[in-house]
């Protein structure tokens, strides 16, 4: 095994620039709660886990998705958003649009494109408004319209997480034409060698309260009542409607409906899994960054196209970097660590793996001198945040919103 180095800007730049394939870091971990733990994938429909067989040192393997690639895509910008609020990024700026809510959505708060599902194509973007104009009728919200892989000058100005983690602006003047960008940066965890666990669940009620205390009748304001004729009653077909989930078909009036009374212990699959490890897969595609180009007035530069793409790299390795120095807290019972530090692999020519090493602060560092470096090359890198203001139509559909989830009767999809 080669020797262990810091990753530094002339090797970054001579890899993004050369032949060399990618970026990959294959990190090996174990539950918190030491090898045998129970660790709980996410569930997807119908309470389903992501399994699948995979081929690993030979073997063929069950394997468990533990977190998706689209999860690990926002847990690295939010990495990259907390960096941001807590003052890692004083040196080099970051670029952030950020709607900001008041009034009866105050406790909102902002709301980041670093954590806004589409990036800076997303609808909560676009429902907002710069100074009185509307986000997508603004020169930020307009230049990126026409962005594409031979101009990508503005994304990496006001979004460069959208030319690494991809961007789709499926919802703008183009619509499914609109600015299209793969991912470049792929990171997920998959369980491997696993075996299926059982969940339990029960409740025993400190106040024993029985099922025949009452049938509980579902009333407007999302509540309950044991009285059928009271007036807040809901009524379909001119009858009063018990209390419940009607989704779930719960919704038969019983005290448990309303967390009352005890409920009865169950056995449920799936229920979690116990493995031999987890893996997190990391791979930075150096060909998909040099597809991109970033001409200045109409005209492109190698030079200037190499310094762009330099500092996306680096930009992406600070975001995993920081990702994994958060930690990785999945979920409830869904807690991993590293049985050893992470290290970076450049993939290369065949017999040529040269591996590093990047602390999170020398991952700053690397992107602090990559950004100059594209500066001087002519590249904007925005640091002032953009802040914009929701429209009022889109205010008050959050809080019908809110009005009907707080009444239980939001519709469904």
């Amino acid at each position: 095994m080669s020797e262990t180095k810091t990753l530094d800007l002339d090797t970054l730049k001579q890899a993004v620039s050369g032949g060399a394939a990618a970026f990959r870091c294959r990190t090996i971990l174990q539950p918190a709660g030491g090898q045998g733990d129970k660790v709980f994938p996410p569930t997807y429909e119908k309470g389903a886990y992501a399994t699948e067989k995979r081929i690993i040192d030979g073997e063929k393997l069950d394997c468990v998705v533990l977190d998706s690639v689209a999860s690990q895509a926002n847990r690295i910008e939010l990495a990259l958003l907390h960096g941001l609020r807590r003052g890692m990024f004083k040196e080099v700026g970051l670029p952030n649009i950020e709607v900001n809510f008041t009034g009866d959505l105050k406790d909102i708060g902002s709301i980041s494109h670093l954590e806004a599902p589409h990036r800076i194509a997303d609808a909560i973007l676009r429902d907002s408004t710069l100074e009185g104009t509307k986000f997508r009728e603004t020169d930020v919200g307009k230049s990126f319209t026409e962005a594409s892989v031979k101009n990508a000058t503005a994304l990496f100005a006001h979004c460069p997480t959208a030319l690494i983690l991809g961007l789709w602006d499926s919802t703008g003047p183009k619509g499914g034409q609109g600015a299209k960008f793969q991912r470049c940066l792929v990171s997920e965890i998959v369980g491997i060698d696993v075996e299926f666990g059982k969940k339990t669940s029960s409740r025993i009620d400190p106040l024993q309260i029985p099922v025949s205390a009452g049938k509980l009748y579902a009333t407007r304001d999302g509540g309950w009542t044991l009285d059928e004729k009271n007036e807040a009653v809901v009524k379909e077909a001119g009858k009063a409607v018990l209390y419940g989930n009607k989704k779930k078909k719960e919704n038969d009036g019983k005290p448990s409906r309303a967390l009352h009374g005890n409920i009865t212990p169950t056995v449920s699959e799936p229920g979690g899994v116990t493995l031999r490890h987890a893996i997190q897969f990391t791979t930075l595609s150096l060909p998909a960054l040099r597809r991109l180009q970033f001409p200045v007035d109409g005209k492109t530069t190698p030079e200037r196209d190499a310094a762009a793409q330099t500092a996306l790299a680096a930009l992406a390795l600070c975001g995993v970097t920081l990702a994994q120095a958060e930690g990785l807290d999945l979920r409830s019972r869904c807690l991993l660590a590293p049985v050893a530090a992470p290290e970076w692999e450049l993939v290369g020519k065949p017999g040529e793996s040269p591996r590093f090493s990047l602390s999170a602060r020398e991952a700053l560092v690397l992107l602090q001198q990559a950004v100059g470096q594209a500066a001087k090359a002519g590249l904007r890198w925005e640091t002032k945040p953009v802040v914009l203001t929701p429209l009022p139509e889109f205010v008050r559909l959050v809080i019908n919103g809110r009005e009907q989830s707080a009444r239980g009767i939001a519709e469904e999809e």
